[in-house]
């Protein structure tokens, strides 16, 4: 008998990456991304940003091709495809399952007046008990903007999807999407447990444009004759997971339970945590959406942290400060300087207006700095310092909302990498930190083998899931971090 492999595909707006686990050993057998450059992003009017769907299942060809290839695997070798995709995009279809227009995108900004219009004229304590968060910038306020822009397209629409459910429509020939999915677009009413009649009937959209909905972890579709022979896929292969970026990230971490998060630290930073009751932020700092294993008799939500300016203000000081190290040399570096370096702060919030902040825009500040005293690495730690403190003073917002965090997950990648860094946010944060080799793909084919019964819970999924490090907080050293911290909270109130 041949091996049984599981496929998840991870649609980024910078590439789609296919990966194939070996169901037995939970192993991630070959990987792969295509484009190997950064696809592009139409921007025809500055703030924003769309991509044609179709260069998603370009990709996604090209990527499970080149793994199928590397594997030697046939269509008969895969048991169930899971997907995970960028989020609160809008994909628009006729009833002939035609996309109407190009993608608007996560990161395209059009559509903030429309959300902020809602928010206004419906009333904070409506959306925010309901929706959970400010219609803001989401999918449905994207689609508000088509329907008062290009009326003639808007007319035209069959069903309404994120980019996930197009790929899974591309493989099946069937429309649907999920709660956690909905949520993202601001189109689920946590308080009745159903989309949200009330922002659909606001902006005149009609409850049939919404696709049918069905379980995260389900045979949510099976594999088209027409897209098998397309794909060289097996007909009939079932389509059993589906989530957004974050919580597949969150997922590939294997965190599901209350009081557990998942951390990034790219160019942004993200910190993802689980709330086991229904709870939001009063000033929308955060945003709250339905986790992979939300239904509508268990409360299980996401908290949604994301600072701009975190990796990026690392990344300035390796081009701009250090450019002729490495960076784990200016982890070294930086590891020479004692705690709170020597009285010099950073802010690390210059990479635009930052949620956190109430949508303010500070700009980056360093402060303290004494031109006879300090040196490079100065800058370098209280850099590294900053985007831990930014990250503590988020998580401080999510403990506010009665979440007990007591374990960070992170995935061994960008500032993870860093001892220092994982050092400081364990000891600030007081959690301890474990690191993983994983990434949003293979987490998607493990969510494909729970959502298909090949698993029988979590914990076997992600039995397999390489640890790379476990860090506690060093108690000695609390008081000092602290006293830095506290000296870093004090500046940024006088900033914002």
């Amino acid at each position: 008998m041949g091996k049984r492999y599981l496929l998840g595909i991870d649609v980024g707006s910078s590439s789609v990456k296919a990966s194939l686990v070996d169901s037995d050993t939970g192993l991630c057998a070959a990987d792969a991304f295509f484009p190997e450059k950064e696809a592009p992003i139409m921007a025809v009017k500055a703030g924003w940003a769309e991509q044609e769907p179709q260069m998603w299942w370009d990709n996604a060809k090209l990527a499970l091709q080149k793994i199928m290839n590397e594997t030697g695997a046939t269509g008969d070798d895969i048991a169930a495809i899971g997907i995970s995709y960028q989020m609160h995009g809008l994909v628009c279809v006729d009833k002939n399952q035609q996309v109407l227009r190009p993608s608007i995108i996560w990161c395209d900004s059009r559509a903030v007046p429309y959300g902020e219009r809602a928010f206004n004229e419906l009333g904070r304590e409506q959306c925010l008990t309901h929706l959970l968060n400010s219609p803001g910038n989401f999918t449905a306020a994207k689609l508000a903007w088509v329907k008062e822009n290009e009326p003639e397209i808007f007319e035209r629409i069959d069903k309404i999807m994120l980019p996930g459910d197009y790929i899974a429509m591309k493989l099946s020939g069937d429309i649907n999407t999920t709660i956690s999915g909905l949520s993202e677009g601001m189109l689920w009413d946590f308080k009745e447990k159903r989309p949200a009649k009330f922002l659909l009937d606001y902006f005149g959209f009609s409850e049939s444009q919404i696709a049918d909905i069905v379980p995260t972890f389900s045979i949510q579709s099976e594999v088209s004759a027409s897209a098998a022979a397309e794909l060289g896929l097996k007909a009939g292969t079932p389509i059993s997971y589906r989530a957004g970026d974050q919580p597949n990230n969150a997922l590939s971490l294997n965190v599901f339970n209350p009081g557990e998060i998942a951390a990034t630290a790219g160019t942004s930073g993200v910190v993802y945590g689980v709330l086991g009751d229904v709870r939001y932020d009063a000033k929308s700092r955060v945003n709250t959406f339905a986790h992979v294993n939300y239904t509508q008799d268990l409360d299980r939500l996401g908290v949604l942290l994301c600072i701009n300016g975190t990796g990026i203000l690392n990344s300035w000081m390796h081009h701009q400060v250090t450019p002729n190290i490495e960076y784990p040399d200016m982890d070294r570096m930086a590891a020479q300087i004692p705690i709170g370096s020597d009285g010099v702060t950073i802010l690390p919030f210059g990479n635009g207006a930052e949620r956190v902040l109430e949508n303010k825009e500070t700009g980056c500040s360093i402060h303290g700095l004494n031109f006879n005293k300090h040196t490079a690495a100065h800058l370098v730690r209280a850099a590294q310092e900053g985007i831990v403190f930014s990250f503590c003073y988020g998580m401080e917002i999510m403990r506010k909302m009665g979440m007990d965090i007591q374990m960070i997950h992170a995935g061994r990648a960008n500032m993870f990498k860093s001892a220092l860094f994982r050092d400081t946010l364990s000891t600030i944060s007081n959690a301890v930190i474990e690191v993983y080799k994983t990434d949003g793909a293979a987490g998607a084919a493990k969510g494909a083998g729970l959502g298909a019964g090949i698993y029988s819970n979590s914990d076997e999924a992600f039995a397999s899931l390489e640890h790379f490090a476990h860090v506690e907080p060093s108690i000695a050293q609390q008081g000092e971090y602290l006293e830095a911290y506290a000296r870093w909270k004090e500046i940024l109130g006088e900033r914002v």
